[in-house]
C-alpha cells in the first residue's frame, strides 16, 4: 500500500512540474505590462543576447527577461552532434545573466526540440511546445556554416528571434496568446523580415 501511495505522489509531482513548465512558456502577465506609453511592445526593453558561441536564435516571452538560447551542438573538435544537433539552455538575466541548463520537464514539454536528419544532410527541427512550425538546420551557401531557417511571411528566412506576447484573461491550458513574432533575415536578399501570427 505504501508503494502505491509513493507512486501516486510521484505521478502528481511530475504532473505539477509539467503544468508549471507550460505555465512558464505561456503564462499570463499583469495588465500593466500591456499599457505602456505610445503602445511600445514590452520586448523593446528586453536584453539582446550577444557573444554566445554557435547561437542560432533565441526565444523570449512576456513573462520575464529569462531567455532561451538555441545553439548549434558541437563537440570540442567543432563537429556537429547529429543525434542532437541543437542545444537549448537559459540565459537568466534577472540572475545576472547566468547560463543555466534546462531541466528534464522543460526539455520534454516546453523548450526542447525534435530533430530528424534529411537525405540532403539538413535537419528538420520542431519545437516541442509548437510543432506546427517547422525549422530547417542546414549550411548556408554563403559561408558554409549551419544556420536555422523557416518560412517568415512565406519566404525562406534565417530565424534570429522568437517572441511570445500574452494578454491577460487566459487560463493555464488555454492562455490568451496575442501573437507569436518571428524575426530574421530573408535567405535570398539578407534583408530583415518579421511576421506576427496568432497560433
Amino acid at each position: 500500500m505504501n508503494l502505491v501511495r509513493k507512486q501516486v505522489w510521484g505521478f502528481i509531482i511530475i504532473l505539477v512540474g509539467i503544468i508549471s513548465s507550460v505555465n512558464i512558456l505561456f503564462a499570463a502577465t499583469s495588465e500593466a505590462a500591456f499599457n505602456l506609453p505610445n503602445e511600445t511592445d514590452p520586448q523593446d526593453t528586453f536584453p539582446v543576447p550577444s557573444g554566445i558561441k554557435n547561437q542560432l536564435f533565441y526565444l523570449q516571452r512576456t513573462t520575464n527577461t529569462n531567455t532561451v538560447i538555441y545553439s548549434l551542438n558541437v563537440n570540442d573538435k567543432g563537429e556537429l552532434d547529429e543525434s542532437t544537433p541543437v542545444k537549448v539552455f537559459w540565459i537568466r538575466y534577472p540572475e545576472g545573466g547566468m547560463r543555466k541548463e534546462l531541466n528534464f520537464i522543460q526539455k520534454a514539454f516546453a523548450y526542447g526540440t525534435i530533430s530528424k536528419k534529411n537525405k540532403d544532410g539538413s535537419f528538420t527541427i520542431q519545437l516541442v511546445a509548437y510543432k506546427k512550425k517547422e525549422f530547417t538546420l542546414k549550411k548556408s551557401p554563403i559561408d558554409n556554416t549551419y544556420k536555422m531557417y523557416t518560412l517568415i511571411n512565406n519566404k525562406e528566412s534565417e530565424i534570429k528571434r522568437v517572441y511570445i506576447q500574452i494578454d491577460p484573461g487566459g487560463t493555464l491550458f488555454n492562455p490568451n496568446v496575442r501573437y507569436i513574432e518571428m524575426k530574421g533575415k530573408e535567405a535570398a536578399t539578407n534583408k530583415p523580415i518579421m511576421e506576427r501570427f496568432k497560433p
